[in-house]
Formats: structure tokens, C-alpha cells, sequence
């Protein structure tokens, strides 16, 4: 097992590019309506957490399936930072940050071991997007999706929503929140929080027509304390509430804090347009409050999920401490501001064979029903050294897994 320090260092971790093992830091929250089990009292906010759980092996396999088709030369065979949105026509957009591209073979690998594998010069690209049609994967978009901003900065896509063009109006774009990172020293090696940015992609052709900043971190000196946001989207009493988070440094705050922020619906790219909660308030253009974090036991990884069964908002996010590197743990609320109640609910989900940890816990309103909801967590290798040649020995490493759970009343 490894030791301490080394967990913590792990949790801060959430892409994988060479050299890079896993940087905590993606993910995505989405806030989404799921049904309740207890019929008209379901907009009563009642403390929640997981009442079961089982492994989705049907979608897990799907990825694998997808990834593993030895047909194909330049489509995504494994990527972290998962996440989903539901086009108008029925299509699944499912985006990727650090992604491999390029030609999967099948099992022996070179070692002799009975594993599907790629070549050690396969491409890698920050970002990547898949299309779903009836629950099939079937294409990949031209990788990158979102070219990088200048040198030795990346883009990585998170939380995305299908909303109007502006306001009131009745055509629709995909809105993708992006997280741009910067090439950083330790101990920010996995890059330095730079700023977030809401790209726009026309529908049904999904063409990139803009990207906006909304918010520039670059003047918060302390990248520990800057904010990018991305991980929650949902559509509420005209409302659009965003929740982001910060990286903390691991062996000052072991746990990052979470942020929350609304935009009025269709105004996702209008960076005039979005609100912070400061603590007692929303305001814009002000510096945001934690509305999660003691950054000791109480706190996210900065990649994190949010759902809302009734009136009840469930947090998922990897527990703190050497526990983040397998269990997911849940908090509770009444509003996206809080006060957020836990942690509580923990679950290990299964993970391979190996020096791996489990991240990103993503979930997915466009595959969840009937008080089922769908969880994605990313898979990578622990250790750093060597994390590239271990992707590509074993392709299954690093690709999503999922997992079904339901809600119970919290005792």
C-alpha cells in the first residue's frame, strides 16, 4: 500500500499525458432531477445518501468494446475527465480530456501478458468527444475538440448543457465548460489553474463556433486559491447553477474546497452574466466562497458530482485522505449553497489488478431513471514513473467504468 503522502499526492491528480500519471483535479459535477422513490413528498429536502449500488458492467464494456476495435486508426481508445450530454436528436456527446488516439491490438502484449495494447508513440490529445447513438458508440470527433489557447497552456472540457443560443430564444447550442491549465514547476506539475471558458458548438453539426472566457484566475497570485468552474450545470427556475472547485496543496490541505456559481439559462457564455455565492449572497464579478471545504475532512477533490433528488442535493466525491485513491464518499444539502451535511455514504467500486486509483466520480443524467442513477469513475496508474509505458501495456487501465447506485433516506 502506499503511503500516505503519496495518496494525497495521487488525489490531486486527474489527466494522464506523457510523463503525467493522474491529476484529481477533473472532473465534472452535474446536478440532475432524479425521480424519487417516496411519491408526493419528493420536493421535501430530506437527508440523503447511498442506500445500494452495483457495477454497470454493460457500459463498462461498451467503452471497452469501442476502444479495443482494431478497425479503426484515429479514434479514442481511453481518456479521463468523462463526462455526458443528451443531444436534441437522441445522440449522446460524451466528452474526454487527456485522450488516446490511434491503433488498439489485441491481446498478447509484448510482455507476453493477455492484454489488448498500443504502441508506446500513440498520440495523446487533451481533448477528445465521442458520439452515442441507442446506447452504441459510434464515432469519434476530430481530436482536439478545442485547440490549445497558447503554448504550454491546454484546454480540458467539462460539465456540458444543450441550452438556448441567448436567452429566450428558440434555437439551441451545445455549451461545453472548459478548464484551461498552464505548464506549471512543483508543485503544480500537472499544470497551474489558469482560467474558465465556455465554448459553443452548433447543432445538429456540433461545429466549434466560439470560445468566451468567463473567468480569468491568473490574477489570484496563489494557484492553490484560484477556482475554475465546470463541475455542475443544471437548468432550474431559469436558472443555470455551476459549481467548480480549487487544487489545494496536498500537504497543506489534503481536500479542496467547492464553489458555487448561477448564470441565467442561455447566458452560459455572457461572462457579465454570471453570479458567485459569496458566502450570503449571489453577486457577480466577486471573489467566491466555499460552500464545501475544511480542507482537512470535510472538503472535494475538485473533481466532484452533484445531483438533486427532490429537494435534496447529493454530493459524490472521492473521500479524503489514502481512502480517495478507491472510495467515493457523498454529502447532502438543501440548496447548492449549502449548508452541506457529511461525509457519509462511502462505496469502493471495483477497480483492476495493479498500482491504480479510482477518480473523477462523474454523474450521468442521460443514461439515469427511475431512481437509478448512473456514475462514472476514471481508472489510471498510481505512480508516476512509468504511468505512459502501464497505459499502453494494458489499454483497459485508463477508461471509464461505471457503476448504477440509488438514493436511501440517511440514518
Amino acid at each position: 500500500m502506499p503511503d500516505d503522502s503519496g495518496a494525497l499526492r495521487a488525489r490531486q491528480r486527474t489527466g494522464t499525458g506523457i510523463g503525467l500519471l493522474l491529476v484529481l483535479v477533473l472532473g465534472a459535477a452535474l446536478l440532475i432531477a432524479l425521480p424519487g422513490d417516496d411519491g408526493p413528498d419528493d420536493d421535501a429536502c430530506r437527508a440523503l445518501t447511498v442506500g445500494s449500488w452495483k457495477a454497470d458492467d454493460g457500459l463498462t464494456a461498451e467503452f471497452a468494446r469501442y476502444g479495443d476495435d482494431a478497425g479503426r486508426t484515429d479514434d479514442w481508445t481511453g481518456g479521463d475527465g468523462t463526462h455526458s450530454v443528451r443531444l436534441p436528436d437522441g445522440r449522446v456527446l460524451w466528452l474526454f480530456s487527456d485522450t488516446y488516439l490511434g491503433r488498439v491490438h489485441g491481446p498478447p502484449n509484448p510482455h507476453g501478458e493477455s492484454y489488448a495494447w498500443r504502441d508506446a508513440g500513440t498520440p495523446l490529445v487533451r481533448n477528445s468527444a465521442v458520439l452515442m447513438r441507442d446506447g452504441r458508440l459510434e464515432a469519434t470527433l476530430p481530436a482536439p475538440l478545442f485547440a490549445d489557447p497558447a503554448p504550454d497552456q491546454w484546454r480540458w472540457p467539462v460539465a456540458a448543457r444543450v441550452e438556448p443560443r441567448s436567452p429566450g430564444s428558440s434555437e439551441q447550442v451545445v455549451r461545453v465548460l472548459l478548464w484551461v491549465r498552464t505548464a506549471g514547476q512543483s508543485p503544480w506539475i500537472y499544470g497551474v489553474p489558469t482560467a474558465t471558458e465556455v465554448a459553443t458548438l452548433s447543432l445538429p453539426g456540433l461545429r466549434l463556433e466560439s470560445i468566451t472566457e468567463v473567468l480569468d484566475q491568473r490574477p489570484v497570485a496563489d494557484p492553490s486559491r484560484r477556482v475554475l468552474f465546470g463541475t455542475t450545470l443544471v437548468e432550474e427556475d431559469g436558472w443555470t447553477y455551476v459549481f467548480g472547485g480549487d487544487d489545494g496543496r496536498p500537504a497543506a490541505r489534503p481536500v479542496s474546497h467547492a464553489y458555487a456559481a448561477r448564470v441565467p439559462k442561455g447566458a452560459l457564455a455572457d461572462p457579465a452574466a454570471w453570479q458567485y455565492w459569496s458566502g450570503s449572497a449571489w453577486v457577480p464579478r466577486a471573489r467566491p466562497r466555499p460552500v464545501l471545504g475544511d480542507g482537512q475532512r470535510k472538503g472535494v477533490g475538485s473533481a466532484f458530482t452533484v445531483v438533486r433528488d427532490g429537494g435534496t442535493y447529493v454530493l459524490f466525491t472521492m473521500a479524503a485522505g489514502a481512502k480517495g485513491l478507491t472510495t467515493v464518499a457523498s454529502y447532502w444539502a438543501c440548496s447548492p449553497a449549502g449548508p452541506w451535511h457529511g461525509p457519509a455514504g462511502e462505496f469502493s467500486p471495483p477497480l483492476p489488478q495493479g498500482q491504480v486509483a479510482a477518480y473523477n466520480p462523474q454523474a450521468h443524467p442521460v443514461l439515469s431513471g427511475e431512481g437509478r442513477l448512473v456514475l462514472s469513475y476514471d481508472v489510471n496508474w498510481l505512480e508516476m514513473t512509468g504511468a505512459a509505458a502501464q497505459l499502453s501495456r494494458n489499454v483497459s487501465l485508463y477508461r471509464p467504468r461505471f457503476v448504477s447506485l440509488r438514493l436511501a433516506a440517511a440514518r
